[in-house]
């Protein structure tokens, strides 16, 4: 059995998985924020827990904000910065006595989806997080793909593809660029765009929820985010060409996408049809931890 886990910046989230994808033992505890030896200890603690649950040794896997810096083993690009700069995963094996699997927790969300969520038995599958952020990893044969810079999938700081005049240079991203797709693609970046076309303040979900009650505003605020949504896919689908997207995060139970992006992306995409297909996600919340828990494949064990 495997324990999959996702750290998460306010929660910590733990699942057993049997080798059915069945469910045998979850855990779910708030985050020791800003601690990092709480952090290490706190996951220490769930492994307990969840093989006390279970009556067996599992594997462990671990999604997580940001990745391992493939030339210094510490933890690069992590919104919970309490990590940044640790051998975070040798920490864990330590602790652990095991070795230790982790991946970005956008990689484990498009695992998950590719092993038994909305891309099942699809070849390559391209899974997104539009949240708080806008990240993305790549599934191809079953495999996760991570790549020698440990970035595979982060679509989210490449700029917008065909930028409209209005949108040049485009807004500030924290990365230190302007224009990138996570400035336009991310609820918060909705918000912004919102705001700037409209002069009114609103959440992304108020949005979505004000344009299906028929607001025009709200509507063509919705649009508009469509169509940057499918500009970016549509420069991933030109390099990628994967048979599907599955759309995870907050921004993906927008309903209005699944009809808009299939007629846009022809415009958008380098092709005389196109066949990949956009889906919403199977698992939910639950991607992220069941894709860590997938990190190890079938009959191995550390």
């Amino acid at each position: 059995m495997r324990i999959g886990i996702d750290l998460g910046g306010t929660k910590i989230e733990g699942i057993v998985l049997d080798a059915g994808g069945n469910v045998r033992a979850r855990q779910r505890i708030p985050s020791p924020r800003g601690d990092y030896d709480d952090t290490l200890n706190a996951i220490r603690g769930m492994v307990a827990h969840l093989e006390t649950d279970c009556g067996e040794r599992c594997s462990v896997g671990i999604g997580m904000p940001g990745a391992i810096s493939p030339a210094s083993g510490l933890v690069k690009n992590a919104n919970s910065t309490w990590l940044i700069g640790h051998p975070f995963a040798t920490d864990l094996e330590d602790r652990l006595g095991r070795e230790v699997r982790l991946a970005n927790d956008a990689d484990c969300f498009a695992l998950s989806e590719a092993k038994d969520g909305a891309g099942s038995g699809c070849r390559t599958v391209f899974g997104v997080i539009i949240g708080t952020g806008t990240g993305g990893g790549i599934v191809h044969d079953g495999q996760l793909l991570s790549g020698p810079n440990a970035i595979a999938g982060e679509w989210g700081h490449n700029p917008l593809p065909w930028p409209r005049e209005e949108e040049l240079p485009g807004p500030d991203c924290y990365c230190g660029k302007q224009g990138c797709i996570e400035t336009w693609t991310s609820g918060p970046g909705l918000s912004a765009a919102f705001a700037r076309d409209t002069g009114r303040d609103a959440t992304a979900e108020e949005i979505a929820r004000a344009a299906q009650a028929g607001d025009p505003k709200a509507a063509d605020a919705i649009r508009r985010y469509a169509d940057r949504l499918a500009r970016a896919l549509a420069s991933v689908v030109n390099i990628l060409d994967p048979d599907m997207v599955v759309l995870g995060g907050g921004m993906s139970n927008i309903a209005a996408l699944y009809t808009l992006l299939p007629d846009l992306l022809p415009s958008y995409v380098f092709s005389d049809t196109v066949r990949t297909r956009i889906e919403r996600h199977r698992h939910g919340d639950a991607s992220g931890v069941r894709g860590a828990a997938w990190l190890w494949p079938e009959r191995q064990t550390p």
